[in-house]
């Protein structure tokens, strides 16, 4: 029911608020997939001797660039 006191396009300032936190919320998870994507390029570049002194192992590269880009 609409008021006399308040105009009905009042709450369009509030969905278009939400609107917009929906598409940051989207935007930045697109950009930390990618991210993340990036990352895990650049981790199945290293050498074995730098992935050494990461602590790391050739199979545990393997194991994570193998994991799709939205998997932590």
């Amino acid at each position: 029911m609409t008021s006399l006191f308040r105009p009905v396009y009042a709450d369009a300032g509030y969905a278009h608020f939400r609107f917009r936190r929906i598409l940051d919320g989207l935007r930045r998870r697109l950009m930390r997939n990618y991210d993340r994507y990036l990352q895990r390029l650049d981790l199945a570049e290293l050498d074995t001797w730098q992935l050494t002194d990461l602590g790391l192992t050739p199979e545990d590269v393997r194991r994570e660039c193998a994991e799709s880009f939205w998997r932590l």
